[in-house]
């Protein structure tokens, strides 16, 4: 199992219509039918410690079956191409945590 968490931080002067937007296409990716498990959402309104970060916009959190599955995800899936096409001019900064857990 690999998983993947991506951590985005939106243009400030994007419209509402430009977040729903994104909103809407982040939460597409999080229900890949090959997917383990996916959740998208933006941060928790837990309490403010120097160790939380609040400061980003959305985040994703993907748990893929395998590596080539991963992979794939990268390099051929279609519905991640698009969502890097529409997506992209919508953020200014990305953060991605891979994550493997032992076996």
């Amino acid at each position: 199992m690999l998983i993947h968490n991506v951590y985005f931080w939106l243009r400030r002067e994007l419209s509402a219509a430009d977040r729903a937007v994104f909103a809407d296409e982040l939460k597409k990716l999080a229900k890949l039918a090959y997917l383990e498990s996916g959740v998208a959402g933006s941060p928790a309104a837990t309490e403010k410690r120097t160790v939380t970060d609040h400061t980003f916009d959305y985040a994703i959190s993907l748990h893929f079956k395998s590596m080539a599955d991963h992979d794939f995800y990268q390099k051929e899936c279609p519905d991640h191409a698009r969502f890097v096409t529409v997506c992209k001019p919508f953020w200014e900064r990305v953060v991605i945590y891979d994550v493997a857990p032992p076996s």
